[in-house]
């Protein structure tokens, strides 16, 4: 899917969720609904949020991590490749960007601290 189409199918996708904004950053994409980012796009792979919460859902469908190369050293990010089935079903797509944005939600909210 090209770039420009990969965007129409996630807003259309995603739309039922909130606004969704896609916007360069990065060499890639971002992703966000309502503010809250859930996704980065680069080399023509999309990365959804992820978190302890929904990290069984990515394991169980063996999807890694967005990685980058700091100083030599390779950094595991909170994004984790989306499913290639989610391309090609809005539903699909939906449920996962719906994980990605609780995730977001939940990095968001305030932390508790203790005493």
């Amino acid at each position: 899917m090209s770039e420009p189409g990969l965007w129409d199918y996630l807003r259309e996708s995603l739309e039922p969720l909130g606004v969704v904004r896609i916007r360069r950053m990065f060499g890639g994409a971002g992703v966000s609904v309502d503010g809250f980012n859930i996704g980065f796009f680069g080399s023509d792979i999309l990365y959804l949020k992820a978190d302890a919460d929904n990290a069984a859902a990515f394991d169980a469908e063996g999807l890694d991590h967005l990685v980058y190369d700091k100083a030599g050293q390779l950094m595991a990010m909170s994004y984790r490749r989306a499913p290639d089935a989610a391309y090609d079903d809005p539903e699909i797509m939906r449920e996962w960007g719906e994980m990605a944005l609780a995730a977001a939600i939940r990095a968001k909210a305030p932390k508790r601290r203790g005493k």
